[in-house]
């Protein structure tokens, strides 16, 4: 279930509030006349579940709310109510995986980001990968894997291909880019002052890695589980299940191939460079182009749904 906050302007709450007790599988409303300050108006708090959200927040922006208002949306972490388990029984059987695409787009929003944060965390995983490189150790491996923040930005870059939205499409390839680069550049910086101080050697970036050395060879499996996963983490962000995410940042070899490019340049080797940065278009590529695909199959179907009688 889900909670909508309107700040209503004066002039349209009482419609507003019409649509809302309208709706078939309203839960609860409530209606605090003057309660908002900006827009001067009414404040609406509605109760629905998420199948339904959608519909009707499209409702209240043809209304003109949002043009001059605001919609909240949050999720109920609990509730206790024969209304809300009648309705969620027979109007919304599926609500807990249903799409609520204006929070979608507002998370592929926040994700697309170029902050401070997003640098220090691609930057640490890189530096982290490289190091598990030179170690050859699939532990540092996976955490590295697991603290690097891209797949934000990739699943961004799906959302804004299928809702049409040229500015997010830009913002989400730029964070991307010069996320890499910087990592990249910074973990390369770092590995030249150790390889003047005799930490790293070249026999050890061009020596047998039995446990890392699938990080600069690519092969079909590398697509196959590129898009396995550009599916898997695009349906975890939209239905909220966050924790099956982790599975994905494991899968993908986006941040180890960055810190091995960032390794290997510094002592010139080409090959695991070339190989590395292959690797790592193949599984950014895959994501985004699977991830935009589960997105609009998911848009497709919620229109499908909506055109459905009753």
């Amino acid at each position: 279930m889900l909670s909508l906050r309107v700040f209503c302007p004066a002039d349209l709450a009482a419609e507003a509030e019409q649509l809302l007790a309208r709706e078939p599988s309203l839960v609860s409303l409530a209606v605090v006349a003057g309660g908002s300050r900006e827009p001067a108006g009414d404040l609406l708090v509605a109760t629905i579940p998420r199948t339904t959200t959608d519909a009707v927040i499209g409702r209240l922006q043809r209304l003109g709310v949002t043009e001059r208002g605001t919609i909240e949306i949050t999720t109920l972490s609990g509730w206790t109510s024969q209304r809300a388990l009648a309705v969620q029984q027979s109007e919304a059987p599926d609500d807990q995986d249903a799409v609520v695409w204006t929070d979608v787009v507002q998370e592929a929003y926040d994700a697309s980001g170029l902050t401070w944060g997003f640098l220090a965390f691609m930057t640490m995983a890189t530096v982290i990968a490289s190091i598990a490189i030179v170690l050859d150790s699939q532990v540092l491996i996976i955490g590295a894997m697991v603290l690097g923040p891209e797949f934000g930005a990739i699943a961004a870059l799906g959302v804004a291909l299928v809702t049409g939205r040229p500015h997010l499409l830009w913002s989400a390839l730029r964070t991307l880019l010069l996320g890499f680069v910087i990592a990249i550049s910074i973990t390369t910086a770092l590995f030249l002052v150790l390889a003047q101080l005799g930490w790293v050697t070249s026999s050890v970036v061009s020596g047998p890695r039995p446990f890392t050395e699938f990080i600069y060879r690519p092969d079909n499996w590398s697509i196959v589980i590129a898009i396995i996963a550009g599916i898997a983490g695009v349906i975890a962000l939209v239905t909220g299940r966050s924790a099956t995410l982790t599975g994905v940042f494991i899968s993908v070899t986006t941040i180890p191939a960055a810190g091995n490019i960032a390794l290997a340049l510094p002592f010139g080797d080409w090959d695991e460079v070339t190989g590395s940065a292959l690797q790592l278009g193949i599984n950014i590529t895959g994501m985004a182009v699977a991830g935009s695909l589960t997105l609009l199959v998911l848009r497709r179907l919620r229109i499908r749904a909506h055109r459905k009688p009753g």
